[in-house]
């Protein structure tokens, strides 16, 4: 295929159909858990009367974060930048061990609704109520993004209407939301990841089918410079090194799956810490098995548009569009399977936008709503469920100001790092650091606030320049279109945006522009520099202000007995402690016989007792 296939496409009855039943079933699931849970309290409606296993609970931490624009826009990274992408896997795995051992006991131990009560538990209400609205922005922004980024991208591509995507995915989610509580919200993530994996998996496997075997893809990505995965470059401005994505993208996933409250009040809705520990577990399994479809997919990308790049020759408005302009240009001859991939995307940005409703709803109750009142459980319950219908309008609402934000990987990373960041510092600062005391919590948020956001400015200021990012090389010299004269002609035309197209590295004059200029982080340190920033100063603050004087409870902190590690550590030293032991025969014999009795102290007895024991 060389890309000279319609640039938009028309989606058969059947494809509106899959699309259909994929809300549908959201919807009737919602219906279902508003029947059975009727009479629920306000708890058990945000946090499923913590009685939920650990399976369901893992596919829906991974649908929760692997949203629209996985299916969208990481391939789309792949194909412009290379498969270092794939190094998110070490950020995941270092995600969830840290989550595993770190902040699940804690917050399991607390028996807490929202993450931030435990802000108040150890610093202040101030530094709580500072918490909270940090994560209500940061959500709304992320939301509205997701749900306007692939409304966007299917509309250029095919005729759905953007509105319609929009307001459809807003309302189906605010409609199980407000009727099934987080129960609704976690089975539904259930189906939607069922069908994302559907999806993906329907588009990499028919063109692998096309060129002939994955072995073909991987070809033209080596000779394409796509099989990029081993960089150590330290600098820091670099996009993505191993550096960068290992330690910067770690940190952003650490915020995402340690302390915001979508994954949080997931993992503690299981019935047992145990369960809640396999579910990250399996969550990780989810998340790197999406990753090698991203990967895969983007591999898919670059091997159907190598020679014609479909954004430079002008077929595309925008790169997050070309996953769904590959879909129309491979299954229009197949009925229902272009609408069972839109359905995927859809349905990623169902779980998404679900969880957030249900995390900022928990959040307006539990540390705006209950402190201040003394309601009874049925007004709580029924606030719940309006909450949940007002957050549902406001990110509808937010998706008009998304489109300013850009492509969606990095707006989503860029959000996510520069205000989970701060809070990340906070949450390691309480947990860790026992001599640390309000002063220093909330003045370390303000500060890891400032900083990031500043970071944040400057790098949309003065963007890095291609030396930095360092984009792969496109074409679109196998592009043969006919224009309306009936005369053929090669596309020459460069993309739209700064950083498809791209020649080697070199000295020009817009390189030595910017170079003269401030020259930003990449943007998966945003989160770091948050964290450390709001650590430090927090940590010295707290010391200039007494804070080793204060006495805090050991709940509040992380213990030894917490920590997985403490027991791999206890059976190998017991192992080792019995092994050893078995070797100390007078010990054993005195422990067993007690004292040495004078009248059978004779050679020939010790020499049988020694042989029974060795």
């Amino acid at each position: 295929m060389s890309g000279d296939s319609v640039a938009a496409g028309s989606l058969a009855a059947a494809d509106y159909v899959v699309f259909a039943l994929l809300l549908v079933v959201s919807a009737a699931i919602g219906i279902y858990y508003a029947w059975v849970g009727r009479g629920q309290n306000s708890r058990d409606f945000l946090t499923g009367g913590r009685r939920m296993t650990a399976l369901p609970v893992s596919m829906s931490l991974t649908a929760s974060f692997m949203s629209s624009s996985t299916l969208l826009a990481n391939p789309v990274e792949v194909y412009t930048f290379g498969a270092i992408f794939a190094l998110l896997s070490l950020s995941y795995t270092l995600s969830i061990v840290v989550t595993s051992e770190v902040f699940l006991p804690v917050f399991y131990r607390l028996s807490i609704t929202s993450t931030y009560e435990y802000l108040e538990l150890r610093f202040n209400r101030a530094t709580r109520l500072l918490g909270t609205a940090v994560f209500m922005v940061l959500t709304i922004l992320y939301t509205g993004i997701i749900i306007y980024g692939p409304a966007l991208a299917l509309s250029q591509v095919t005729q759905l209407d953007l509105w319609g995507g929009i307001i459809s995915t807003g309302v189906v989610c605010t409609f199980y939301c407000t009727l099934g509580g987080l129960k609704a919200v976690v089975w539904t993530d259930v189906f939607q990841v069922v069908i994302m994996i559907a999806g993906y998996l329907s588009v990499i496997i028919k063109c692998m089918i096309i060129k002939g075997g994955v072995a073909t893809i991987i070809s033209d990505s080596q000779q394409g410079g796509r099989i990029n995965i081993w960089d150590f470059d330290l600098n820091p401005l670099r996009r993505h090194t191993f550096w960068t994505i290992t330690f910067g993208g770690g940190a952003a996933w650490i915020a995402v799956n340690g302390i915001n409250q979508s994954q949080v009040q997931r993992y503690i809705s299981c019935k047992s810490i145990t369960h809640a520990r396999v579910a990250l577990y399996i969550n990780l399994i989810g998340l790197c098995f999406f990753l090698t479809c991203s990967v895969l997919a983007g591999m898919c990308l670059y091997s159907f548009y190598k020679n014609c790049d479909p954004w430079s020759a002008g077929l595309v408005s925008n790169p997050d569009q070309l996953m769904a302009y590959l879909v129309v240009d491979i299954f229009t001859a197949f009925p229902g399977l272009p609408g069972l991939f839109f359905a995927a995307v859809y349905s990623g940005s169902l779980s998404t936008v679900s969880s957030s409703i249900n995390a900022l709803a928990t959040v307006t109750i539990e540390d705006l709503i209950k402190p201040c009142t003394n309601m009874s459980e049925k007004h709580l319950t029924w606030l719940s469920k309006g909450m949940s219908v007002f957050y549902g309008v406001l990110c509808i609402a937010m998706a008009g100001l998304a489109s300013l934000m850009g492509r969606i990987m990095q707006a989503t990373a860029t959000i996510t790092g520069v205000l989970g960041g701060p809070l990340l510092g906070l949450f390691i600062l309480g947990i860790f650091c026992p001599f640390a005391n309000s002063k220093g919590g909330l003045s370390g948020l303000m500060t890891g606030l400032f900083v990031a956001v500043g970071v944040c400015i400057g790098a949309l200021i003065f963007p890095s320049p291609p030396y930095m990012t360092r984009p792969l090389p496109l074409t679109t010299e196998g592009c043969n279109f006919t224009t309306d004269d009936s005369s053929n002609w090669t596309s020459t035309i460069l993309p739209a945006g700064p950083s498809t197209v791209t020649m080697a590295p070199g000295n020009n004059t817009d390189d030595i522009l910017s170079a003269e200029n401030w020259l930003p982080p990449s943007y998966l340190y945003f989160s770091l520099i948050g964290s450390v920033t709001a650590f430090t100063v927090g940590m010295f603050i707290s010391l200039l202000t007494g804070g080793r004087k204060q006495k805090v409870e050991s709940r509040l902190m992380i213990m030894k007995e917490d920590t997985t590690l403490y027991y791999i550590f206890r059976f190998f030293r017991d192992r080792v402690t019995r092994k050893t032991g078995n070797l100390d025969l007078t010990k054993n014999g005195g422990e067993k016989t007690g004292n040495t009795n004078p009248a059978f102290n004779d050679t020939e007895m010790d020499l049988k007792k020694s042989t029974i024991i060795s």
